[in-house]
């Protein structure tokens, strides 16, 4: 199918004048013989129309039901399947319900820039996909270092942190010890210590239980002695 073709000559920025090409398009409704760009779904409930128009529906084998007067789709329907031809009784079930499902816009295929051509899909290029996609690259590097045993720089930095981990341990269960050690243990005596805090409220409810349970077997001889 031939498509009219455009050029577009600027100095600005191409990421630019792509965005304002996408903001600028118009609905388009199913044409008989027009090959579908995407696919078409109607959706399930009331379409407005009346029973009389249940053929259009039983041609598409569409499910329908009859409530309040009016033609209903019982479950959502793909009519149209992308790169389908689109035929009559599809273009017509559609100008029925008003739905205009394509649309009127400039597509860039490609561009050129110092007399070398690209592929459009270098202008979805951002900052931000390129950091994500260096950072994966980045990741997968480390991982294939550590892995494999063959160090390298990006997984230098985990050895070293592995390596005072250990040596770490090893200070507080030998009780030799370092700066860096030492700073470690500071701040964890002087954080806090939930387990210990609640070992002690648990002790101080058992004892308070204990207490209870003594009292209420000493009676105090209320009953006299012969009891």
């Amino acid at each position: 199918m031939m498509l009219n073709t455009g050029l577009i000559f600027t100095n600005g920025d191409l990421a630019e004048v792509k965005a304002v090409l996408d903001s600028q398009k118009r609905e388009a409704p199913a044409k008989i013989g027009s090959i579908a760009p995407i696919s078409v779904t109607i959706p399930a409930g009331p379409t407005g129309l009346d029973p009389k128009q249940t053929s259009f529906f039983q041609a598409l084998k569409i499910q329908t039901k009859i409530v309040k007067g009016q033609v209903e789709i019982v479950n959502p329907v793909v009519v149209i399947n992308e790169d389908d031809k689109i035929s009559a009784g599809q273009s017509a079930l559609l100008d029925k319900l008003k739905i205009r499902p394509f649309e009127f816009k400039m597509h860039i295929k490609a561009f050129m820039d110092n007399a070398k051509r690209y592929d459009a899909k270098v202008l979805s290029i951002t900052n931000d996909s390129i950091h994500t996609a260096f950072s994966a690259a980045a990741q997968m590097l480390t991982g294939l270092s550590l892995g494999s045993g063959y160090i390298t720089s990006a997984a230098a930095p985990h050895l070293v942190l592995n390596a005072f981990k250990n040596l770490a341990a090893v200070s507080m269960a030998s009780g030799y010890s370092f700066p860096q050690a030492d700073k470690m243990k500071a701040a964890a005596a002087a954080g806090p210590a939930p387990a210990a805090a609640g070992k002690a409220e648990a002790k101080a409810e058992v004892k308070k239980e204990e207490s209870e349970e003594e009292a209420d077997i000493d009676m105090g001889n209320m009953f006299g002695d012969d009891y």
